[in-house]
């Protein structure tokens, strides 16, 4: 359910702007986007995980207010970040 640490370290040299960054934008974004990835596919088979799907919502609202930051900062890294990611807007 929850991301290993080989798989944070794999997407946050995917997707840092440089060496050693853990903080921007696009890392957040992308560490959400797995995160919320693994708890819809757990939602899927425990429907009445209650507790969970707060959680799933409050990560989409975070992803959504970082998205909406980043698009208000730099509209072509938030363009960049969107089509690598995959998300739609």
């Amino acid at each position: 359910m929850a991301i290993t640490s080989e798989k944070k370290l794999e997407i946050t040299r995917q997707y840092a702007t440089k060496p050693g960054d853990t903080g921007s934008p696009e890392v957040q974004v992308a560490l959400l986007s797995e995160n919320i990835l693994n708890l819809t596919e757990h939602l899927k088979t425990h429907r009445k995980d209650y507790t969970s799907r707060r959680g799933l919502l409050m990560m989409v609202g975070a992803r959504a207010k970082l998205l909406k930051y980043l698009r208000a900062k730099d509209a072509e890294r938030y363009q960049k970040l969107i089509d690598r990611l995959g998300l739609r807007r």
